[in-house]
């Protein structure tokens, strides 16, 4: 906390910092199971939740398969009510019992704290990605960062055990400075990764748009006189509170456009569903709009639209597929044709990470490919741009294929193979678009449930050493 304090603006940044604004916001949020047990939320809320889902989870209370000890239960006001008249979205955002039969799962995902050179940084790929909060304005129960959101304890690799912490701005422009420096000394590559130049920030969390205006403008222009000229954002604020991006916010981002304009906003939407932005019916059915398209929820269509109409900001939506939220190919459809109409790119679907408690929530590899290709069978090529990742020790991953028929002469590949290539590896990338091809197993939802049928793995993805890692990992959850 100290060293956010010292931080110094330069003056072009406190030229900017001056003009900023905060918004006033009443998100309407919900917070804990507590609520709701004690009926304690809205007279509209109550019900949300029946008493026989209710005594289920308090039954769970203080035992270790307390779900709010996996990931604490919020909600906005706005997620209501899209969650009442949505069954997908009530899965998404309501506690349940599942979620802690089987808590088998990787306490750091990714093992992102391998490459984490400085607290709230992980430097694993060609970009820099930075906690800068450890909340949202609602939780997903499916959530990457659980860990993080619910502030666990995790063994770090020089053995101590602490949570997560959240990047400051002083130590994280001294990195990139110092990163950068010796990358121009050494002819373009750093000495010890290879690297290059450090030239683009994630800031993620937890949800960066919980921030106030002014924080944000203190995180944009400091990484911008640090020279990092692209800034990923990450947020899902777009569905859980849309207005959030109000006029204060815009003008910030243009302030921000006018003193650094070479630097690019890269906003990295997450909508799961598009009962998330479009209109219903009585019925339940979408709206068409007579001048074309879908009917949007007027909070988010003029969100998206402000956004949109900035040269200078790209969006991009990326999601996992969860079971009993996205199991809808014609959905992801709708959800990818809409989105592309109104500016946002379809980026990546993920298959589910391997976090504590992912087999709830987890649909099997081959599912999630059959689901995107169908999903992707009638669209354009610009809209269906969107491929199938998922996250494997070494980098992310897509899955190209899974095939029917055997190839002919090659063993264990009776059922047909599926297919992952390397999209982005760790460091300099050296092992980038290699490939691994596996016999298939419709019920696999790891990379560990091909282990016993690996036909070419030029990737190193099914190697003894990553087999490894994944059961250190596995067995130290168990332990603790």
């Amino acid at each position: 906390m100290a060293a956010q304090e010292n931080y110094q603006p330069t003056k072009k940044a406190q030229a900017f910092l001056d003009k900023v604004e905060n918004g006033k916001y009443n998100r309407e949020i919900v917070m804990g199971l507590k609520r709701f047990i004690s009926n304690k939320v809205p007279e509209e809320m109550q019900g949300f939740y029946s008493q026989e889902e209710l005594q289920e989870l308090i039954d769970l209370k203080d035992t270790n398969q307390d779900v709010e000890a996996r990931m604490p239960v919020k909600i906005t006001n706005h997620y209501y009510q899209i969650a009442k008249n949505s069954k997908a979205v009530r899965t998404l955002v309501k506690a349940s019992p599942k979620e802690t039969f089987d808590l088998d799962g990787a306490p750091d995902p990714g093992k992102q704290m391998t490459y984490s050179p400085l607290e709230g940084l992980i430097h694993k790929y060609e970009l820099g990605l930075i906690y800068v909060t450890n909340t949202c304005s609602a939780h997903c129960r499916f959530c990457y960062r659980e860990e993080l959101i619910a502030k666990k304890e995790i063994v770090r690799e020089d053995g101590t055990v602490a949570s997560k912490g959240l990047a400051n701005i002083p130590d994280l422009v001294e990195y990139i400075l110092d990163h950068n420096k010796i990358v121009a000394e050494n002819g373009g590559r750093h000495p010890e990764t290879n690297r290059e130049k450090l030239r683009e920030i994630l800031m993620s969390g937890g949800d960066p748009m919980v921030l106030t205006n002014k924080k944000l403008a203190e995180w944009f222009s400091a990484l911008a006189d640090a020279g990092i000229d692209s800034i990923r954002v990450g947020t899902k604020e777009l569905a859980f509170y849309p207005d959030r991006f109000d006029s204060t916010f815009f003008n910030m981002l243009d302030d921000l456009h006018a003193a650094y304009p070479e630097v690019q906003l890269r906003f990295m939407v997450h909508f799961n569903h598009p009962d998330e932005f479009l209109q219903k019916d009585k019925n339940g059915n979408y709206i068409e709009d007579p001048d074309g398209g879908l009917v949007w929820i007027e909070s988010t269509k003029r969100a998206v639209k402000q956004l949109a109409s900035r040269k200078y900001i790209t969006i991009e939506n990326q999601a996992p597929f969860i079971k009993g939220v996205n199991q809808d190919s014609d959905a992801i459809r709708i959800m990818q044709r809409e989105l592309k109409r109104n500016r946002i790119n379809n980026h990546y679907f993920f298959c589910g990470r391997d976090i504590i408690g992912h087999k709830a929530f987890n649909l099997s590899i081959e599912d999630a490919w059959n689901l995107l290709n169908d999903s992707q069978k009638g669209l354009s090529g610009v809209e269906a741009s969107a491929r199938l990742s998922i996250t494997h020790y070494l980098g992310k991953t897509e899955v190209v294929s899974v095939t029917n028929k055997p190839i002919p002469g090659v063993p264990g590949t009776e059922n047909g193979v599926v297919i992952f290539k390397l999209l982005r590896s760790a460091a300099d990338a050296s092992n980038k678009g290699q490939v691994a091809i596996v016999g298939r197993n419709p019920e696999a939802i790891w990379f560990s449930g091909y282990e016993d049928r690996v036909i070419f793995d030029e990737a190193g993805l099914f190697t003894e050493s990553m087999k490894s890692t994944s059961n250190v990992s596995n067995e130290t959850h168990k332990q603790s």
